[in-house]
């Protein structure tokens, strides 16, 4: 049996952008040729893709850092650079994409939840290349002597976590019998054992009966405290999350500890409560293993009463013998076909990839003003930050440029709500600014077709620490530490 892996950290970062191009044209009889620099190519990103031929992320586990094409630079005569290729790692269905925190390696955010063969998203997008001096002309700069430099991409952790992807989930406590159950229903073939976890890993399989087909997913035995992390609960647990029906299984015999099979039937329904009340409340078909055993009518009749109590249907079969076996496999079918209608008609189509896409600009068009001591206040944002570091620093109008680009997106009223005040240092990546406020840059008429990332919209500039969509006018800028 392939070694199974469902939880692994990886480094992954985009390629760097390459530099945008100054020059100017060049040719016999064309004395005053204008600015013809290309713009440099972006970076290459690294996409993470659901692939439904995959069933682990073994690719993962020996291997963690992943590192994206960067894009070449631009040229003379309107020559733009390459654009890197991007990087795909393909994951199995199921898979929850999470950002980490550099320093502790915990979960920051969900950056992404792949359900659907196909869907993808970027998860470190590829540096944007630097524009040709092409782009800086206007009517009063007609010629721009400076290029935006590339972007360099921002490297850091994700965590992949592995949710299997079934119809209906068999649960219970060690040796009930579901991987026979499973073996019976269909065409896997678990190890099988009569010893406690002899299943250590998820085992799928399809289920075809009369007009239904299904994947009913054998997860390892459930034990008293799986809920706290006993017995690797947690790590077993996560894999119901997905399913829409609990096929829980009761040894009818007691096992070897002779133990009651409605006691049994308790502590796993409470196991399940206590990790998630919404996967306690879900459609459950109890099923009562093992009943060609002689002596367990008693037994039968009692847990039948419990569950029928509980308001769940219940089924007595034996997987050794095929007894009842069908009645259950037609069952389940049905269950599952009415919970799939029931889904299908409440949720809303939605074009998956854009929805990731969207979140992930979202988040970059944010950003913070902290102040880190009195007089210095530090602007945390992607945008910002951005425009920052694609600018020559040994160009003066490189520089005027990017504090117009500041003025327009509308920053002071951000810094003037966290408290800077004119004379004030203002800190942005590794440069260091002083505040002069609010200054009105006339708009002359530049950019017109730039590829720049939108302007940002909505300033909440009522707190120091607002998400807030804008920049700053600042005057000059020198190299700090940090």
């Amino acid at each position: 049996m392939p070694q199974f892996t469902d939880i692994c950290r990886i480094n992954v970062k985009g390629g760097d952008g390459g530099a945008g191009c100054m020059s100017f044209r060049r040719e016999a009889h064309v004395p005053k040729g204008g600015p013809d620099g290309g713009d440099g190519g972006r970076g290459g990103n690294v996409i993470i893709k659901a692939d439904v031929q995959l069933s682990s992320l073994i690719d993962y586990r020996f291997k963690h850092h992943f590192r994206a094409e960067r894009g070449t630079h631009g040229k003379g005569a309107r020559k733009d650079g390459r654009s890197g290729e991007d990087l795909i790692l393909k994951v199995p269905v199921g898979t929850v994409v999470r950002e980490l925190d550099l320093e502790t390696q915990e979960p920051l955010y969900e950056i992404a939840d792949l359900t659907h063969d196909g869907e993808q998203v970027v998860v470190a997008p590829g540096g944007q290349g630097g524009l040709g001096n092409t782009h800086f002309v206007s009517s009063v700069r007609r010629a721009p002597a400076f290029a935006q430099l590339g972007e360099p991409a921002q490297e850091h952790w994700i965590e992949l976590e592995m949710k299997l992807m079934a119809d209906a989930a068999l649960v219970g406590l060690p040796s009930v019998g579901k991987s026979s159950l499973i073996a019976r229903m269909s065409a896997a073939r678990p190890k099988i054992a009569d010893y406690p976890f002899t299943t250590l890993v998820p085992n799928l399989g399809v289920v075809r009966a009369g007009e239904y087909s299904y994947v009913v997913a054998d997860v390892p035995g459930l034990i008293e405290g799986a809920s706290e992390g006993k017995g690797l609960g947690h790590q077993f647990l996560r894999h119901i999350e997905r399913t829409a029906l609990i096929m829980h299984v009761v040894d009818i015999t007691g096992g070897f500890e002779n133990r009651d099979p409605v006691e049994d039937y308790r502590v796993i329904n409470e196991e399940l409560r206590r990790y998630a009340a919404d996967i306690a409340e879900r459609p459950q078909i109890v099923v009562a293993n093992k009943c060609d055993v002689t002596g367990t009518a008693d037994r039968i009749a009692r847990l039948k009463e419990a569950v029928s109590a509980d308001g769940h249907r219940f089924f007595a079969v034996s997987a050794v013998t095929g007894a009842g076996m069908n009645t259950l496999m037609l069952a389940c079918g049905e269950a599952v076909a009415k919970l799939r209608s029931e889904l299908s008609s409440e949720v809303a189509p939605v074009i998956y990839d854009e929805r990731w896409e969207r979140r992930r600009r979202e988040r970059e068009q944010r950003f913070t003003v902290v102040q880190e001591e009195p007089g210095v206040f530090r602007v945390i944002g992607t945008q910002v930050e951005r425009l920052v570091v694609q600018t020559d620093w040994e160009n003066e109008e490189a520089i005027l440029y990017l504090q117009h680009r500041f003025s327009r997106m509308g920053v002071d009223d951000a810094l003037e709500a966290a408290g800077c005040r004119a004379g004030d240092e203002v800190r942005i990546v590794g440069r260091a600014f002083d505040y002069e406020g609010a200054e009105d840059f006339e708009d002359d008429e530049e950019i017109e077709a730039s590829p720049e990332p939108d302007d940002l919209e909505g300033v909440d500039a009522s707190s120091a620490t607002a998400d807030a969509a804008a920049s700053a006018a600042l005057d000059g800028g020198s190299d700090i530490d940090g």
